[in-house]
């Protein structure tokens, strides 16, 4: 027999090195270097002879031409998932999902699988961290005991695979979690990388090959990342992320890679006593008990992918007693605040240099796309000024190192959304191009980041409540 040797890989990134060492290279992580045992080549079932002795075989190419067809998929009964997922499961696809302990990651798959189950489809949930009398009382909780769906509790993946193989094949299955699971091709413990890696090409290989859509569940580490090697996401064909905060009740579903859909779509979800109920009207939520006479809260009219979505951007500019004024920010990339504030004293005219800035997204939504540059300026302004801004206005544009506000995609979609829940007025940057579409609002343009700063200053009203502004 082949002789395995001894090799040390990064249980952050995978990363393999010959010897040990106390930082890994690769993501820089400290202390993360385990020792594992590599053994020789496991054959592939399957595989033939002569792949068997490292020839390869010649198989026949095709052209750029030819009849297409979409993905076939099948509806998981859950309008927000369907979103997220591109409008549902494709056969024999794999997924990820990961999110927080206790953020909801199998409550939502519970009440997936059951819906499914309903319809007339198998669905087996095989779960290597709980036990099946646990699965059954959260099924019983949420009022979904009467679904079939299969249960196990397992973690060997080769049992599992011919669990699963054996009479008709599921249409779902998932698995929860991937760092539970473990192969027997691989000498290595359960939860380590080599373990992660190998047990989850083993359950692709298997949804490949029957078409089942597999669901696994993955931990996250500290920084909200799914633990395990990076290699495992690009192995899958979709990855998915719970997001959300025990100190908000609302869940937010999005895809961070997709092969068959889009990456950028979001799904909104309520947590509820019986389990997460789907939110149409996400702005509707975000917007809820908003303040209208305060100052430094302004509306962003945002987009997540084909959505439009309102939220409330709040700040606070206060005179700061320290050497170094704090900048704090929740929800937004701090960096762009930075470049805000910047921008705002070189070619605004305001002097934020002996201010404490703090900026909030309210809700826990987090926003990534520059259009908010405008909204979180207006403010910004508002705080400092001590002037509340017309309550029935929105905002979104980019605003550039020169101070011109830059046009954004999709200005039509924010603005019906904005008309939809009764905003009359939007101040945005002047179109790239003339659109040809009647807006529905009262649509003010600022090319500058001046002109904001100049018609919050003369069409503002003061608000009656003490300011440090």
């Amino acid at each position: 027999m082949a002789r395995g040797s001894v090799s040390y890989i990064c249980q952050n990134c995978g990363a393999v090195y010959n010897r040990w060492q106390g930082k890994c290279d690769a993501c820089g992580a400290w202390n993360t270097l385990a020792q594992e045992a590599s053994g020789p080549p496991v054959p592939v079932p399957g595989a033939s002879r002569a792949a068997a002795r490292g020839k390869g075989r010649i198989f026949p190419l095709e052209g750029l031409q030819g009849a297409s067809m979409d993905a076939p998929r099948v509806p998981s009964g859950i309008g927000e998932l369907d979103r997220v997922t591109g409008g549902g499961f494709v056969p024999g696809s794999v997924i990820l999902i990961g999110g927080d302990p206790g953020i909801g990651k199998s409550t939502l798959l519970t009440q997936a699988g059951a819906v499914m189950a309903r319809a007339g489809h198998r669905v087996a949930y095989i779960s290597g961290e709980e036990a099946v009398a646990q699965v059954r009382l959260r099924a019983e909780r949420l009022g979904l005991n009467d679904a079939a769906v299969e249960l196990a509790a397992e973690t060997h993946v080769e049992d599992i695979v011919a669990t699963l193989s054996h009479g008709v094949v599921p249409r779902l299955a998932i698995i929860d979690s991937i760092q539970t699971m473990w192969t027997s091709s691989v000498e290595a413990a359960p939860g380590t990388v080599t373990q992660v890696r190998g047990s989850a090409q083993a359950l692709i290989r298997f949804a490949k090959t029957t078409g089942t859509t597999v669901i696994l569940v993955g931990h996250v580490t500290k920084d909200g990342q799914i633990a395990g090697p990076r290699v495992v996401e690009h192995m899958v064909d979709a990855v998915v992320s719970f997001e959300g905060d025990s100190g908000y009740h609302f869940r937010i579903l999005r895809a961070v890679k997709n092969r068959f859909g889009p990456t950028d779509e979001i799904g909104v979800f309520e947590m509820t006593g019986r389990g997460l109920a789907e939110v149409s009207n996400p702005s509707a939520l975000f917007l809820s008990g908003r303040d209208l006479s305060a100052a430094g809260t302004a509306v962003f009219a945002g987009m997540e992918g084909t959505r439009p979505l309102l939220v409330e951007i709040q700040a606070l500019v206060a005179p700061s007693s320290l050497g170094t004024p704090r900048r704090a920010v929740v929800g937004w990339d701090p960096s762009r605040l930075s470049m805000v504030l910047a921008v705002l004293e070189a070619h605004g005219g305001l002097k934020l240099g002996q201010h404490d800035v703090y900026l909030n997204v309210a809700g826990g939504l987090k926003i990534t796309e520059p259009a908010a540059d405008l909204a979180a300026a207006a403010a910004l302004v508002s705080s400092l000024a001590g002037i509340a801004l017309p309550a029935d206005t929105v905002h979104f544009g980019e605003i550039g190192l020169s101070g011109a506000v830059r046009p954004v995609a999709q200005a039509q979609a924010r603005l019906k959304e904005a008309a939809k829940l009764g905003f009359n007025r939007a101040v945005t940057p002047p179109p790239a191009r003339d659109q040809g579409e009647k807006t529905p609002l009262a649509v003010t343009t600022a090319s500058h980041i001046a002109d904001l700063v100049a018609r919050i200053a003369a069409g503002g009203r003061r608000n009656p409540r003490p300011s440090n502004g």
